[in-house]
């Protein structure tokens, strides 16, 4: 199924993920392309349980793409993304990460049996790790189908008796005004509970998360010590990371 789609339809899934809805018009200028290219690539997407198209547009079925197709999209962005946040893990130390597609690249990038402990909310990871040799705790709460993750108050209670040297955490959007955001609550409710228990939290996303944001907010800009991405943002974004001391490595 998502196997099949282009370059330019896995461009379309990841702005439905972002904003909720696309634009026939918008999508047409965004991609270069002409009304009819845009009508096709909503129709096979509809036949793919993706969206429902909409008079003008089309909307998401659901709140959360799951995890699958989020995997595939932007690929190379994330594994580059992964492969520097490996980069600033330091021997012994204790890492949170979340669930996501970036955050799964981030364990590929691990070497085998590195001397670390990781606790993590998704099973994916943890499945990712447990290959790798490498201690992994694994936090129970109930299971989230769409990102393979255990959320709610069991998941909290957890992560609140635990202390992490550094926090690795996907974002749905990040701007100077709202910060970082999820459109899910309980990942949202996650990803702050580990920021407020990590030394150091760092957000992992690629560029086209910039000047995107979601229903609910986890974390100011001054909350994280630095963005992990393949790609600097617009002046103003980087004007407002550098007022709120955030560093933003690429």
């Amino acid at each position: 199924m998502s196997s099949e789609w282009n370059d330019r339809q896995k461009r379309i899934v990841e702005k439905l993920r972002t904003d909720g809805e696309v634009k026939i018009s918008e999508l047409k200028n965004w991609l270069e392309v002409t009304d009819m290219t845009v009508r096709r690539d909503l129709e096979k997407l509809e036949q793919n349980g993706v969206l429902k198209r909409t008079f003008g547009g089309a909307i998401l079925t659901a709140k959360e793409i799951a995890l699958p197709e989020r995997s595939i999209v932007h690929i190379a962005e994330k594994e580059r993304i992964g492969e520097t946040a490996v980069e600033l893990i330091e021997p012994g130390e204790s890492i949170f990460m979340d669930s996501g597609s970036t955050t799964l690249q981030i364990a590929r990038c691990l070497p085998h049996e590195a001397n670390l402990t990781v606790v993590t909310n998704a099973l994916h990871i943890a499945s990712e790790l447990s290959e790798k040799k490498i201690p992994t705790i694994v936090i129970g709460g109930a299971l989230m189908d769409t990102t393979n993750s255990m959320v709610g108050s069991l998941s909290i209670e957890t992560i609140l008796r635990m202390a992490f040297d550094k926090a690795f955490l996907g974002t749905t959007g990040a701007n100077a005004l709202h910060g970082f955001s999820n459109s899910n609550m309980h990942e949202a409710e996650i990803k702050r509970t580990a920021i407020q228990q990590a030394k150091k939290a760092y957000i992992v996303m690629d560029h086209t998360k910039f000047g995107n944001s979601a229903l609910f907010s986890f974390a100011s800009l001054q909350d994280v010590h630095a963005i992990i991405t393949n790609e600097m943002p617009d002046e103003d974004m980087r004007l407002a990371c550098e007022a709120s001391e955030t560093f933003i490595i690429t």
